[in-house]
């Protein structure tokens, strides 16, 4: 018979005391005050928001992390200390990767290694397929081998689903627990952990490294609720990194105040520089689609793309795509196809089928623009100009083509009515980073 999780680390809301006391063993159970008084406000001590919304007996709750379960004044908040339990296997955490850090990567990895070892917090800039994840080995080999808890977050599950399978291949033999909502598995305390940023809210000075992917994607940006869930996720004496490719105003501001360090690598780890986008107006392609047809220009482009690599096609919106697909399929009779977006009950089947390669052209939201690396693709952005695509959200998309090192070079096309700041901001940030990449060749 299966031991029972401790849930070291998790903390629940009080009225989820009964089932949790099914589910867990709970050595040493502790609680604390859901709410503090500050200055007159009741503060939620899960999500650090204000308490504004009142039950019809005057009692206040928080709305803002409710769907963790409900806190109404008065409640407290339960928890297993992190100290209570000695997670088994950490110490022994062996790295089995294989693979071979370029001399860039391997500097990047030993700052990181540093700021693990100093507990500091950093971020590390770094362009799409710069190889983030593989520098990231080497530190949490350290972390564990020193009997610390390791954590990485992201705030979308498909980054997740992405990060599990490659995290457990370097680490064949450690348990890791992969936390999202919505999933079937049954907890079990590990001493790594992969899981949205939503699931941070869970965890009470549970971990003594976290690293945060993707820091500025959507929901995470902007979002106070989520980084609280960091900041409490988090030991009193730990190390917290960031990851991204498009630092947000906050991260400067942050690095240039001294609140946090950074490192950066402008290279991809195959040592050839990002596609630049090929910008292209298109005017009136969202009439001509609603009489189920395209430009002709940007059929010629899937058609001759489509001779060397398959596409990644990105629309504005979910009611573009089967419109999309059905103009494709009629203009490209003997290519399969399929459409995804984020409330798609076939989603990660379909996000499979591509990555097998049994899928030439995937149709999709900007529910791909990050996190997925697939194998010898070309990008197209359909309606480029659109609101949807932010400049960060523009360089993400451009950054899944030219992953791999046998096709640096696969297309980026920029599709539009109007030539956007948000297109004109992410040509000039990726070709920016290329001038850094080239002088960085030239230096090594």
């Amino acid at each position: 018979m299966t031991s029972q999780p401790t849930g070291v680390g998790r903390q629940w809301a009080e009225q989820l005391l009964p089932q949790i006391k099914a589910d867990y063993s709970l050595p040493q159970l502790k609680h604390r005050p859901a709410f503090e008084n500050r200055n007159g406000v009741l503060v939620c001590q899960r999500c650090q928001q204000v308490a504004t919304a009142q039950l019809p007996d005057g009692r206040h709750y928080c709305r803002q992390c409710l769907v963790f379960g409900r806190l109404v004044e008065g409640d407290h908040l339960f928890y297993v200390p992190a100290q209570a339990v000695t997670l088994n296997g950490a110490k022994t955490a062996k790295l089995t990767w294989t693979g071979q850090l370029t001399d860039l990567q391997t500097e990047a990895a030993q700052q990181i290694c540093d700021v693990i070892q100093t507990q500091q917090t950093h971020v590390l800039t770094a362009v799409t397929g710069a190889g983030k994840t593989e520098m990231l080995f080497p530190g949490i080999a350290l972390a564990m081998q020193n009997g610390q808890r390791v954590c990485i977050a992201a705030p979308r599950i498909d980054v997740c689903l992405e990060l599990y399978p490659r995290i457990q291949a370097a680490f064949e033999h450690q348990t890791i627990m992969l936390l999202y909502g919505g999933q079937t598995a049954p907890y079990q305390d590990a001493a790594l952990v992969i899981c949205t940023t939503h699931q941070l809210l869970n965890f009470y000075q549970a971990f003594d490294v976290l690293i945060v992917d993707e820091v500025d994607a959507f929901p995470f940006q902007d979002n106070p609720v989520l980084a609280a869930g960091v900041k409490k996720a988090v030991r009193p004496q730990s190390a917290l990194i960031y990851l991204t490719a498009t630092p947000t105003k906050a991260i400067q501001q942050a690095v240039q105040a001294g609140a946090m360090t950074t490192s950066e690598l402008p290279l991809r780890y195959h040592g050839y520089l990002l596609p630049e986008p090929n910008c292209r107006p298109l005017r009136g392609w969202q009439q001509q689609l609603s009489r189920h047809r395209l430009p002709k220009r940007f059929l010629q482009d899937c058609r001759r793309c489509l001779v060397q690599q398959r596409l990644l096609i990105f629309v504005p919106r979910v009611a573009d795509l089967q419109p999309v697909q059905q103009v494709l399929t009629a203009w490209l009779p003997d290519v399969a196809l399929l459409t995804v977006h984020a409330q798609d009950p076939d989603r990660l089947a379909k996000v499979a089928a591509f990555r097998a390669e049994s899928v030439q052209v995937l149709i999709t939201t900007t529910i791909m623009e990050r996190g997925v690396t697939f194998q010898n693709v070309g990008v197209l952005v359909l309606g480029a100009d659109h609101r949807i695509f932010k400049t960060a959200t523009l360089v993400q998309i451009a950054g899944r083509a030219g992953r791999q090192k046998a096709h640096p070079d696969n297309p980026v096309y920029f599709y539009y009515q109007d030539y956007t700041l948000a297109i004109q901001r992410a040509c000039r940030q990726i070709r920016h980073q290329n001038q850094k990449g080239r002088r960085l060749k030239c230096d090594v």
